[in-house]
């Protein structure tokens, strides 16, 4: 019937898409297939916000911080 999605699966092939997005618009812009400022600004702003994107997500599957507070908790014996 319905299989279940496996969500680590779909956040890769979501930064996959993102790659592709990312790469179709500097595609664009290397290509020369832009005539004016006004798209030139707006395809690099596209690639801008891709990649905010994808740092974001690459940010939220590996923490820089530690989960637990238990380092920082001084445990004092009576």
């Amino acid at each position: 019937m319905s299989e279940a999605i496996d969500p680590i699966n779909v956040i890769y092939k979501t930064q996959r898409l993102l790659d592709e997005l990312i790469e179709s618009n500097a595609n664009v812009l290397v290509g020369g297939g832009v005539d004016n400022m006004e798209k030139y600004n707006y395809i690099l702003g596209k690639i801008h916000s891709l990649d905010q994107i994808k740092q974001e997500i690459s940010n939220l599957l590996n923490p820089k911080e530690p989960e637990s507070d238990d380092d920082k908790v001084t445990r004092i014996r009576r």
